[in-house]
């Protein structure tokens, strides 16, 4: 029996590519890069390192959140005349919070085959070693870069059984961290640095604990993943949820009103009940409840 060709043409292939360390490329994605007519990049300078550190020349085209759209029209062009593309990311793999649907999504609709090359992705190299739940997990990406909108999104997710795995900025982790344990409680939680890199660095504990641990450094560098344990069951808010709710947003420095409006939707109490509270508590007396 014969084999199938290793990148038929024709056809796209979504190649997953390291996250850091250049070894971790797959021998079937060095086979199907050294292929193709044309490889669609996130970043073309990235990768033409990682296709030199290989030894691959092949033409590279970009392929990036700003010419996504018009990109993908040419490229099905490219496809249907029967050119074999590849769809890398800068990192990882294509279509997880990085480019990638809307080429692919174009190519369905004309017929054309996709196929994946799988490897590498930072939410299954973080979830391998984080030691939080995996029977059952989801993946949100980025949080919104606005606090308020953030907490909003968080507070979403509160009452989620799974574990959830976020992306996050270097610049905004402590921020997204300070919103994370407004809106979600104390939970268990890990967090990974720069994964596969030179200055690789993975956190557990708490919320609070890999909070404060980050905040004791002039500055936190590199890619971020990282993850909470789910709410173990249904997470109606008791007296002791809405007391330190409250206590996090005071110590959160947010101003009253705005805290008492995300608050009455993360515990299910009114505006006006969560504005007293706040307030008794800023007086120091929680008062009766």
């Amino acid at each position: 029996m014969q084999n199938p060709p290793v990148f038929p043409a024709g056809s796209l292939a979504v190649v997953s590519v390291p996250i850091g360390h250049p070894g971790d490329i797959t021998l079937r994605a060095l086979d199907v890069l050294a292929q193709a007519d044309v490889i669609a990049a996130e970043d073309t300078r990235t990768a033409r390192r990682l296709l030199s550190h290989h030894g691959i020349r092949r033409p590279l085209v970009s392929y990036h959140d700003w010419n996504e759209t018009e990109r993908a029209s040419s490229l099905v062009d490219r496809l249907a005349r029967g050119e074999r593309v590849a769809l890398i990311s800068e990192a990882g793999t294509p279509g997880l919070s990085d480019p990638g649907f809307d080429v692919v999504r174009a190519a369905r609709r004309q017929g054309l085959a996709v196929f994946p090359v799988p490897g590498p992705s930072a939410v299954t190299a973080f979830l391998s070693v984080a030691g939080l739940p995996t029977d059952a997990f989801s993946f949100h990406g980025f949080p919104p870069s606005r606090s308020s909108a953030r907490r909003t999104f968080f507070a979403r997710l509160a009452e989620r059984g799974e574990t959830l795995v976020f992306y996050e900025s270097p610049r905004r982790i402590l921020a997204s961290l300070s919103d994370a344990l407004l809106a979600l409680g104390e939970r268990e939680c890990a967090l990974a640095r720069e994964m596969t890199k030179t200055h690789e660095e993975f956190f557990f504990g708490t919320l609070t604990s890999v909070r404060a641990t980050l905040a004791e450094r002039p500055k936190v560098l590199g890619e971020v993943c990282w993850g909470v344990r789910g709410c173990p069951g249904p997470c109606p808010a008791g007296e002791e949820d809405v007391a330190d709710a409250v206590a996090r947003a005071l110590a959160a420095g947010i101003p009253l009103k705005e805290a008492a409006k995300e608050l009455a939707g993360t515990l299910r109490i009114s505006a006006k009940e969560a504005y007293r509270q706040l307030l008794a508590q800023r007086q120091g007396d929680l008062g009766p409840r």
